[in-house]
């Protein structure tokens, strides 16, 4: 009974809210969600129409093209009962300069929600105070909340728990790395990395990273060496070497990554039962082999499928 107190609790607490960073929700809130997403993926498999957002619309704003967050976050709408709108920037004013804040505004007067993909974090966070209904980031440079969110959902789904697992990123220190870090530390998982010198992640994100984890029993560690990051890993995760934005520095990071490739030699050193993660789009024989990502442990489409339950659940909570 207590349990479904607090879980009413905390549906009450959720309606209205931005969902900008794993970083503003609390480990309750970000459990809850997860297993509002289970639940309708259930729903959904089973054929039951669930439609809490009937009559409502979602704006969804790309300064970034993508595959996985068009068409989940569209999809998601649609199954939800509601309408989502695809919005390039050469769509809005934005491409002509009317500011973020003024954006913000006059699309809270037509919509219930609004996602946006783009690239510096500021945007979204200006958009979010300017804005009067429910802002989600879609994807910054800073953070992908939503990909981490549908991340953990995969893991407890194959693994049974969260709490106490290995969990080792390889590679680039970029906005995957951070919401993955971030929500480790919330979930209390042994968090390890191992990235080049000089593209480790943001000093901030790790500096919030460590302190959470200090209150939920998680562990933060970062390594130049992936044979020591990735050593008893339960959970092996990747992303590209050239994050979009970032296509031109490709060959100055191809020579520093060389060493950071996910192949058959390094995931020996992994957990035998190890699961193999990417958020895709994948460079296959570039961040990770064919054998690897294609192999018995991949559960990237898993991952990839996940993005629409975890995405619903955002939108039904919050909108």
């Amino acid at each position: 009974m207590a349990g479904t107190i607090e879980r009413q609790e905390i549906a009450l607490q959720l309606k209205g809210r931005d969902f900008l960073s794993l970083v503003d929700y609390t480990p309750e809130e970000i459990l809850y969600l997860i297993d509002l997403a289970i639940e309708l993926k259930r729903k959904q498999k089973a054929g039951e129409v669930y439609q809490p957002l009937k009559g409502k619309t979602l704006g969804m704003i790309f300064e970034k093209s993508s595959t996985r967050t068009r068409v989940s976050f569209e999809v998601g709408m649609y199954q939800l009962g509601g309408h989502a709108l695809f919005l390039s920037k050469n769509d809005l004013q934005l491409g002509r300069g009317e500011t973020i804040w003024d954006t913000g505004q006059t699309m809270s007067r037509y919509l219930d929600g609004i996602m946006i993909r783009t690239y510096a974090h500021r945007t979204v966070v200006e958009l979010a105070r300017g804005a009067t209904v429910p802002v989600i980031n879609g994807l910054t440079d800073l953070s992908h909340p939503c990909q981490a969110l549908a991340d953990y959902q995969t893991i407890l789904e194959k693994k049974g728990k969260l709490q106490g697992l290995k969990f080792t990123y390889i590679g680039d220190g970029n906005n995957m790395m951070h919401s993955l870090m971030v929500g480790a530390a919330k979930l209390g998982l042994k968090f390890t990395a191992a990235t080049p010198e000089g593209y480790g992640p943001s000093d901030e994100v790790l500096r919030i990273s460590r302190e959470t984890a200090a209150q939920t029993g998680a562990t933060i560690q970062i390594y130049r060496d992936p044979k020591e990051a990735i050593q008893g890993a339960d959970v092996v995760y990747t992303d590209v070497w050239a994050s979009m934005g970032f296509e031109e520095e490709q060959k100055e990071r191809e020579k520093a990554f060389k060493d950071y490739q996910v192949n058959e030699q390094l995931v020996q050193y992994a957990k035998k039962d190890y699961l193999f993660m990417h958020c895709l789009p994948a460079h296959r024989g570039e961040e990770v082999t064919e054998a690897v990502i294609d192999g018995d442990n991949s559960i990237i489409f898993d991952q990839a499928e996940n993005r629409l339950h975890a995405q619903k659940a955002i939108m039904a909570a919050i909108m």
